[in-house]
């Protein structure tokens, strides 16, 4: 169904440096890579000589990098904080993305910062826009990932969303994971998929089921509850060429602070690979 080459991950949850990274991809054949953080520290907010040490280790591998995760917006940055700071960091990312080849500026779209609905909804559609008015001007695509944030909390917000902002230079990353990983009813991800379809320009591969006390597990792809494979299934018949990127959250969850060693994440996210190649091939 899905060839191998069409097939990448977010490889900081397999090794915390860029060497790593790279090695870990070679071994399925990968050429290509998503970017986010390197040594734990998020690519858009690096200083430039790491960034030029990253993108001499990606060049010399003769890598493709197909999209930056930024931290722009996302579970740790609300509508209360300084707006500067995600400008900054996407005129940061922008000359980067072109030096590495690639258009897709990973995005979220606020917490509340304990603000009602009415004036989170308001100041987050006007900053995506804005955001979204600048990544036109440098020619680079926003890739909003429905997870943390106002568009990902209901269905009807990220419609809502992307009717209001039509501009071709914000589209989606869809990720099944996550409404079942943020407490939502399993069936609500199809909800998400159809209000996104038409803007799913990348995709994310994350499967979790919930546990009858409520803990959330995150396991191998197709052994959870976030309908994995059937969403690969839809999408494709949709027409869809673009990339599914392993974020197997298994050992390596940057949000919540777990982390394991480096022997861990690198077997963790190898099985991972393995077993996605295997699932949507």
């Amino acid at each position: 169904m899905v060839d191998a080459s069409r097939i990448t991950g977010i490889a900081d949850e397999g090794s915390a440096t860029i060497a790593g990274q790279i090695d870990l991809h070679r071994m399925f054949g990968w050429n290509t890579i998503e970017l986010r953080t390197v040594e734990g520290t998020n690519v858009c907010e690096m200083d430039d000589d790491s960034f030029n040490t990253v993108a001499e280790a990606i060049e010399e591998a003769e890598f493709r990098t197909v999209a930056f995760g930024s931290a722009i917006a996302n579970w740790s940055r609300s509508v209360t904080d300084e707006f500067e700071r995600d400008v900054r960091d996407l005129k940061r990312a922008a000359p980067r993305m072109h030096r590495l080849g690639t258009r897709f500026l990973r995005i979220m779209s606020y917490t509340s910062g304990g603000l009602p609905e009415e004036e989170w909804s308001r100041i987050a559609l006007l900053r995506v826009q804005e955001l979204t008015r600048v990544a036109s001007g440098e020619g680079i695509v926003l890739v909003h990932e429905n997870c943390d944030g106002w568009a990902s909390a209901v269905p009807g917000n990220l419609v809502r969303l992307l009717e209001e902002i039509p501009d071709p230079a914000l589209q989606i990353v869809f990720d099944p994971g996550n409404p079942v990983a943020h407490g939502q009813d399993p069936k609500i991800v199809w909800d998400f998929f159809h209000a996104a379809r038409e803007r799913i320009i990348h995709f994310h591969i994350k499967d979790c089921y919930r546990n009858p006390d409520g803990k959330v597990v995150h396991c191998y792809p197709g052994e959870g509850q976030c309908e994995v494979l059937p969403l690969v299934q839809e999408t494709e018949r949709s027409g869809y060429q673009g990339f599914y990127s392993i974020e197997p959250h298994m050992t390596v969850q940057i949000h919540k602070a777990m982390d394991g060693n480096g022997e861990q994440m690198a077997h963790t996210y190898t099985e991972y690979a393995r077993r996605t190649i295997a699932l949507l091939g």
